[in-house]
């Protein structure tokens, strides 16, 4: 048997302490931004419950394009700590995916405490303005969230013990498709919402066939080889 290099890490070494730093990363970041909202909420006289109809650009000055660099900041800084934490390509798609869930989640979770905001899953939320506005029931973006840090603490886990996750043609494909189907039910009220409309109906059945694309490429990558 051969002795591992003085230098490399252990196999399996650091997952917890590193799901650890993830989590705590994507509590606070989801603590600063919530907190920030608040205060921009305060300050502009906005009533947190009155998104819809949104407001029209023009008579925002230069604050809807300082939100649309924000929103691009926030991912930026999710990358960037998946990045720094993963081993690989894949582990860190997988810390990322473990960041930006927690985040998710967490933003809500703190709005709430702070304002009483979502009252429940069921209320409409602007989730970003890239490249038009997103917009659905909490209850969607936290689903999608639990689902983001579910697999991706299974692909890290994986991954730090030496198994194999497999990304084939098939996973990466039902991956990608179906998340384009999740954004897709996101976007659905997209010309509504830019007509000045209010949203009501979401696309529960369009939104469960990307989530169950999604989730079948996940756990057939997770899946052990047959031996």
């Amino acid at each position: 048997m051969s002795a591992a290099s003085p230098g490399a890490p252990a196999r399996g070494t650091g997952l917890l302490a590193m799901a650890a730093a993830v989590i705590a990363f994507g509590i606070a970041m989801a603590f600063l931004e919530s907190a920030v909202v608040v205060y921009l909420q305060r300050a502009l006289g906005i009533d947190p419950g009155a998104l819809f109809p949104l407001q029209d650009p023009a008579g925002m000055s230069d604050l809807a394009a300082i939100e649309v660099g924000r929103e691009a900041a926030t991912l930026a800084m999710l990358v960037a700590v998946g990045w720094l934490a993963g081993r690989s390509a894949l582990e860190r798609l997988a810390w990322t995916a473990v960041a930006f869930g927690t985040w998710d989640i967490l933003y809500y979770a703190w709005l709430a405490v702070f304002i009483g905001w979502p009252s429940s899953l069921g209320t409409w939320d602007l989730l970003f303005l890239i490249p038009v506005p997103w917009a659905g029931p909490v209850a969607a973006p936290v689903a999608v969230s639990v689902a983001l840090v579910g697999f991706g603490l299974a692909a890290a886990a994986r991954l730090r013990a030496g198994a194999p996750v497999r990304a084939g043609r098939a996973q990466v494909a039902a991956g990608i498709l179906g998340g384009l189907v999740v954004i897709l039910a996101f976007c659905w009220n997209a010309p509504l919402l830019l007509d000045g409309g209010i949203p009501t109906d979401f696309p529960w059945l369009i939104f469960a066939a990307g989530m169950a694309l999604a989730a079948w490429g996940a756990a057939t990558g997770l899946r052990p080889r047959s031996a």
